[in-house]
């Protein structure tokens, strides 16, 4: 990955009409027009327009005034995007969403979180884990399924709730940090590293499926590296990787033994114990052949309360993806970082994205280090 400040040995054309495409996609990202930006850099319209098309190369102050106003990393426009991601988004004028923007944005923080944990590697105080291989091949849901249990028997976990998504998607290699954007997640491969974003506003079940979902992708693959037909469309690869991460989280085995008395409740306490949301465990009991489709109809109509939950699990607490914002593995290596005097309390602060302040971190014998 190409850092900033190397920019200046940027003499492709090429190279500054992708910076050029960055920028505009993060313009269109912002919600702003060429004119909103220009005014924001005290430039010409035209010039934001030269820049976009590649035409105009960008100075050291100007990349920095851009990163700036876009809210953007520097790194991000002048380095080369990774070739393996999960949901690559390409945002114009015409087809921007809110929700193109929102996981244009996530892209863009899986891009820094994976250029972080490069840096931790380059220092020497971070060992990627290794990617675990899943030899069979994927096609169809129920592959996806018996891929997920795959996971869990290797783990040894069998039918047990998990603990911690961050844990086992790092045990399978896939590093994750949980951001404060809105959207759902976004996954990549960059050489040895897999690293995923997922995003912390909504439910925990939620995060917790997209967790899953990533992990999904990396253990099944997606339209750039799958055994899944390549005919296949986009939502059917979806498709698939929703099965494995449903088994994943509640796996049909946690059904068996269940009381038809008291459905309900029995289903209240698989969503508690297991921490999904109220239609992933009816997806799964149906899938189980558990409901039919009137009771499915009912209990869609009754999602229990928080309190319910709670009392379902006798009032434990249920955290995950919450406090804990980055791999353990991550997390040990900005600390051993930060010992050693390779990076400053404020870098170390912002690599653990929120989880420690500065007065959280250890005292050390410096007068703060240059990173």
């Amino acid at each position: 990955m190409q850092n900033a400040c190397d920019y200046r040995t940027m003499k492709d054309p090429e190279q500054w009409a992708d910076v050029g495409e960055r920028v505009r996609e993060c313009r269109v990202a912002a919600g702003l027009s060429q004119e909103d930006l220009a005014r924001a850099l005290s430039l010409d319209r035209t010039m934001i327009a030269k820049i976009e098309i590649g035409v105009r190369r960008v100075d050291a102050l100007e990349l920095l005034r851009l990163s700036d106003v876009l809210d953007i990393p520097l790194d991000f426009l002048v380095s080369t995007p990774p070739a393996v991601i999960s949901r690559r988004v390409q945002l114009t004028e015409d087809t921007a969403t809110d929700a193109g923007r929102n996981a244009f944005r996530l892209q863009v923080a899986l891009t820094a979180w994976a250029a972080d944990i490069r840096q931790l590697i380059d220092l020497g105080v971070l060992s990627p884990p290794p990617v675990v291989d899943y030899s069979s091949p994927i096609q169809r849901t129920s592959d996806a399924r018996e891929a997920a249990r795959w996971v869990r028997q290797r783990l040894g976990l069998n039918a047990r709730p998990i603990e911690s998504l961050i844990a086992v998607c790092e045990e399978m290699g896939q590093l994750i940090a949980v951001v404060d954007l809105p959207g759902d997640g976004a996954s990549m491969i960059e050489g040895d590293v897999a690293a995923a974003v997922v995003s912390r506003q909504g439910d925990p079940g939620r995060r917790r499926a997209t967790a899953a979902h990533e992990l999904g992708h990396l253990i099944i693959g997606d339209e750039y590296s799958s055994d899944i037909g390549i005919s296949a469309s986009r939502s059917d690869r979806e498709t698939v990787i929703d099965a494995f991460a449903a088994e994943l989280l509640v796996p049909i085995a946690a059904y068996e033994g269940m009381s038809r008395d008291s459905i309900r409740e029995g289903l209240m306490k698989v969503a508690a114990h297991y921490r999904a949301s109220w239609s992933l465990v009816i997806r799964q009991a149906t899938e189980a052949g558990f409901l039919d489709r009137e009771q499915v109809t009912n209990l869609r109509r009754r999602t229990p309360t928080r309190a319910e939950l709670l009392e379902a699990v006798g009032w434990a607490p249920q955290p995950d993806l919450e406090s804990i914002r980055v791999s353990p593995r991550y997390a040990h290596a900005v600390l051993e970082a930060y010992r050693r005097q390779l990076v400053t309390a404020s870098r170390a602060v912002e690599m653990m994205r929120g989880h420690l302040t500065e007065e959280d971190l250890p005292l050390r014998d410096d007068g703060d280090s240059v990173l």
